[in-house]
């Protein structure tokens, strides 16, 4: 769950009687090879869990063969925030990789970084311009966060909107049986330099509240709402006048025999966990429940280390860049064994994870 401090409350979550895009959306989530549920694949591993602030506004996706191109895969979280956080959330993950799909078919050379930039700052515009127009989800107050990432071929390319977080397993060139972590993107924080700069000179205001001050937030000029933590999200309309975009932060990486996996996921993880042992517990647990290990280490990280704190939804996508064939597709079944969590016991309390 995203931080924004509106009051608003939200009925529940009823996607067949808000949406007119259901019957467009239970035709994708058919699409072969498209995942969005708690489970794994060959190549990855996805999980998400509710934490206690209220429904779940996480969403996940991960798409092989993307666009009908061998070997592309397209995976993403996005991480809601506001009355209708969980709506946009699930709208996002479900309408922007068909605009990213559509853009990508239509530029030429479709396998150069810049027409693979260019595509993804399209679909961008058109999801946030989709999100405006949408007559049943009011998005004035509401918004998600999105980290995705194209991998095609050894080319991997990440566009993040927002504060969730993208994170590559690389074994050390030093010491090859030794895994490190490399953080692929920005967390986009309105007191970032950048950021604050340009929420300033579209009048919008950067602080945080006397009873946190550790966390910056953005204002409206002259009225101390909506409070968001971020500095980029789709939707969140009535800030985009004043500083708020939905212009993704680029990176790209190309892969190497050393890169193992890569890890995607919502802040809820990345507040009590850092780069590091993400990468650690991901590595130490079977393929199939990668994902699965991490969350439930994160919300007992929550548990220990900020127990006056309410846990945050959890949202995570592994990718690992080899198949493996002893790992078969898995649901929600999947199960942990106590010794998958044992990492979890040698945690010490985080002041500020990496």
């Amino acid at each position: 769950m995203g931080s924004c401090l509106s009051s608003a409350t939200v009925d529940a979550y009823d996607e067949e009687k808000w949406s007119s895009d259901y019957g467009m959306e239970m035709r994708v989530h058919r699409v072969p090879g498209r995942y969005f549920l708690n489970g794994s694949s060959q190549l990855s591993s996805l999980f998400c869990k509710q934490g206690r602030k209220g429904i779940n506004q996480d969403a996940m996706l991960l798409w092989e063969n993307f666009s009908s191109t061998n070997g592309a895969v397209f995976c993403g979280v996005f991480d809601g925030h506001g009355p209708n956080g969980h709506k946009v959330a699930k709208k996002v993950r479900d309408s922007f990789p068909l605009k990213l799909m559509a853009q990508w078919k239509s530029s030429m050379p479709p396998n150069n970084f810049v027409t693979l930039r260019e595509s993804f700052i399209k679909a961008c515009r058109q999801m946030d311009t989709e999100l405006k127009l949408h007559l049943q989800l009011d998005c004035s107050c509401s918004g998600t966060t999105a980290v995705t990432l194209l991998k095609h071929g050894h080319d991997i390319v990440i566009a993040n909107v927002g504060d969730s977080r993208a994170v590559l397993a690389t074994h050390d060139h030093r010491n090859a049986s030794s895994l490190i972590a490399i953080q692929l993107t920005t967390d986009l924080k309105p007191d970032l330099p950048r950021e604050a700069e340009r929420i300033r000179m579209c009048k919008g205001r950067v602080f945080g509240l006397k009873n946190e001050p550790g966390v910056a937030r953005l204002w409206l000029p002259n009225i101390d709402s909506p409070g968001l933590a971020m500095s980029r999200a789709f939707g969140d309309f009535c800030l985009k006048n004043f500083g708020l975009i939905s212009v993704p932060d680029f990176s790209y990486h190309r892969l190497t025999h050393r890169d193992q996996f890569v890890v995607l996921a919502t802040d809820g993880v990345w507040d009590v966990l850092s780069n590091q042992q993400v990468v650690s517990i991901v590595a130490s647990a079977p393929r199939s429940c990668a994902a699965k290990v991490l969350v439930h280490s994160a919300v007992q990280a929550w548990k220990t280390n900020l127990p006056t704190s309410k846990v945050d939804d959890c949202s995570v996508v592994c990718l690992f860049f080899d198949s493996d064939s002893t790992s078969n597709s898995n649901s929600d079944s999947d199960s942990i064994h106590p010794n998958h969590l044992s990492p979890l016991l040698r945690l010490q309390p985080q002041q500020n994870p990496q």
